[in-house]
């Protein structure tokens, strides 16, 4: 499943800097993902750097959008150029 950031954001900016595709961006009340860049961190990292360093917890799955995992793979190789295994 997608990931979504909820209205309990803060807006403190620590998961921006470690989304290794830059999917999070600052958005006028809470941060944003861009769901065309978002791998959940597949192909980078074992779990979503952006769920580990978040102070509040308001990075949570979104039923509304699932995706598995070889979508993600998919995703990280388009955006990477790096073929999954």
């Amino acid at each position: 499943m997608a990931l979504t950031i909820t209205d309990q954001c803060i807006n403190c900016d620590v998961c921006e800097p470690v989304c290794p595709n830059t999917a999070i961006a600052q958005g006028r009340e809470i941060n944003e993902i861009t769901p065309s860049r978002w791998t959940e961190c597949v192909g980078h990292f074992d779990v979503p750097q952006c769920v580990e360093v978040c102070p509040v917890e308001c990075i949570v799955l979104d039923p509304q959008t699932p995706e598995t995992h070889e979508q993600l793979l998919a995703k990280y190789a388009a955006l990477t150029g790096v073929e999954s295994e």
